[in-house]
C-alpha cells in the first residue's frame, strides 16, 4: 500500500483507508475491508451483468501493476468476439492442476492412497503389506512413470510373470493396483478406463484364479478326532493352551478370540460380545458362552494379571497370538493342521450329527449372508438357538473316551 500511497494526495489517502470500494478510473477499484485488507478489483460489464475480478492484494500489486492487469483485461472484453477474462483464468488454472497432475507418479499415488487409508485398516500390518507388495512388484516397472501412463502393457508387464507362480499375490497386488488407479481417477490425476480392472477387461487376458491355482481349504481336525483331542490339548499349559481351547468352544476366528478383552465379557449372561471393529464382517457379534467357556474364564480371571485382555502375553499389555496357537499345534504333532480349520470341524459336526438349522451354524460362525435380500429381513442374531447349539458342541467336546478294547494273548496250551 505504501507505493500507491506515494502516488496520492493526502486527501486521497485518508479517503482510501475507509471500508468499501475506492475507484481509480476505467473499472479498477480498490477494495478496503473492515479489517483494514486492502486488495485490487476489476469491474466490467459482460453481456448486460456486472462482474468483478480480483487482481491481487495491495502488498503484492502496486498501483502501476494493477492498472497493467486491467488493461490486459479491458483488450479481451474488445472486438466482436469478447473474452471473459474470469472464465480466461479459470480455464488456464485447470490447465496447470491438468499438467501438474500428468507429473504424479504412480508411487506419489500409491504413497497417499494408503496414507489415507490407514485409518481404517484394522490392522496395523495392513499397510506394510500393501507398501512392500507395490514397491516389490509394481514400482520397479512403471512407478516413477506419470499415472496416467499407466496402462494395460504395464499392468500385464508385471502381473503376468507372477500369475502362475504366485497367483495369491498377483491377484492381491492387480487389485491394489486398481484401487489406486481408481483413487488416482477419482483425484483427477489419470484420465479413462483402469487398465487393472478384472471383469470384462484382464479376465479375458488371464486365466481364471481357480484354473491355475486351485482354492486351498485350511487343514481340519475330523470332527470325530475332537474329543481325544481335547483331552490331550488339556494336558498341556500355558495362556496358548487356554486360548486354544476357548477359540474350539467358541469356534471363533483366532484372531478375534486370541485379543478378547475382558469388558467385553459378561459372565453372568454368559456372553461373549466381539466389538465391529474386530470382526472380519465389521458386525458386532454376540458368543454363547458355554458353561466349559464360562468356566475356562473364571479359571483365567482367578489368576487375572493386569491389563485389559483375557490372554495375555509376556509382554506387558500384549495378548498371545494366532502365531503361538499354531506352533502349540505343531507341538502336539499336527503339523497337517490349522487353527481356522477348528472352525470347518465344528461346521461339519453340526451338519453332521446335529438336528440343527443351516443358518443357526452360519450364525455360529459369524458368516455374513451373502443374499442382501435375505439379509434385510433377517434381523436377530438367534443367539438363544446359537446358545444350545454351542451348549451342545461343548458336550460334544468332553464326551467320554471309551478305553481301547485289549484281546488277550493266550498262552500255548500245556502238553497233557
Amino acid at each position: 500500500m505504501a507505493k500507491v500511497i506515494d502516488r496520492l494526495t493526502p486527501k486521497a489517502v485518508e479517503h482510501m483507508k475507509k471500508p468499501g470500494f475506492h475507484h481509480d478510473g476505467l473499472g479498477l477499484y480498490l477494495q478496503v475491508t473492515k479489517t483494514g485488507a486492502k486488495t485490487w478489483a476489476f469491474r466490467y460489464m459482460l453481456n448486460g451483468k456486472p462482474r468483478w475480478m480480483g487482481l491481487g492484494s495491495c502488498h503484492d500489486v502496486t498501483l502501476e501493476g494493477a492498472r497493467g492487469k486491467r488493461d490486459a483485461q479491458r483488450q479481451l472484453l474488445k472486438g466482436d468476439a469478447p473474452v471473459d477474462p474470469i472464465e480466461l483464468r479459470k480455464a488456464k488454472r485447470a490447465q496447470e492442476l491438468i499438467e501438474g497432475a500428468k507429473a504424479k507418479t504412480f508411487d506419489e499415488c500409491a504413497t497417499a492412497y494408503v496414507e489415507s487409508h490407514r485409518a481404517g485398516w484394522r490392522n496395523a500390518k495392513h499397510a506394510a503389506q500393501w507398501t512392500a507388495t507395490l514397491n516389490t512388484y509394481a514400482s520397479p516397472t512403471f512407478g516413477a512413470l506419470p499415472v496416467q501412463a499407466v496402462d494395460t502393457t504395464l499392468v500385464m508387464a508385471v502381473l503376468e510373470p507372477l500369475w502362475r507362480v504366485k497367483t495369491e499375490t498377483a491377484t492381491r497386488l492387480r487389485g491394489r493396483i486398481e484401487s489406486i488407479l481408481d483413487w488416482a481417477t477419482v483425484r483427477g490425476y489419470r484420465q479413462g478406463e483402469n487398465p487393472a480392472r478384472w471383469r470384462g477387461h484382464l479376465d479375458k487376458l488371464l486365466p481364471k484364479r481357480s484354473k491355475v491355482a486351485p482354492q486351498k481349504h485350511h487343514a481340519a481336525l475330523p470332527y470325530t478326532e475332537a474329543p481325544a483331542f481335547m483331552v490331550r490339548l488339556r494336558g498341556h499349559k500355558g495362556m496358548s493352551v487356554e486360548a486354544l481351547e476357548f477359540t474350539i468352544l467358541t469356534a471363533a476366528r483366532i484372531s478375534e478370540a486370541v485379543a478378547a478383552k475382558w469388558d467385553e465379557i459378561d459372565l453372568d449372561a454368559a456372553v461373549w460380545t466381539v466389538p465391529a471393529a474386530r470382526m472380519k464382517g465389521h458386525r458386532e457379534h454376540r458368543v454363547p458362552l458355554s458353561p466349559a467357556a464360562v468356566a475356562l474364564l473364571k479359571r483365567l480371571q482367578k489368576k487375572r494379571q493386569p491389563g485389559d485382555y483375557v490372554f495375555p502375553s509376556a509382554h506387558r499389555n500384549k495378548h498371545v497370538t494366532g502365531a503361538a496357537c499354531l506352533n502349540l499345534l505343531h507341538d502336539m504333532g499336527h503339523n497337517d493342521l490349522t487353527v481356522h480349520g477348528f472352525r470347518s470341524t465344528f461346521r461339519d459336526w453340526a451338519a453332521e450329527r446335529t438336528a440343527f438349522a443351516n443358518e443357526v451354524a452360519e450364525a455360529a460362525l459369524a458368516h455374513v449372508i451373502k443374499d442382501k435380500a435375505e439379509a434385510a429381513y433377517r434381523r436377530g442374531d438367534m443367539l438363544e438357538k446359537r446358545a444350545k447349539l454351542m451348549q451342545a458342541w461343548a458336550d460334544y467336546c468332553a464326551k467320554e473316551q471309551k478305553p481301547a478294547s485289549v484281546t488277550p494273548i493266550r498262552g500255548k496250551a500245556k502238553n497233557s
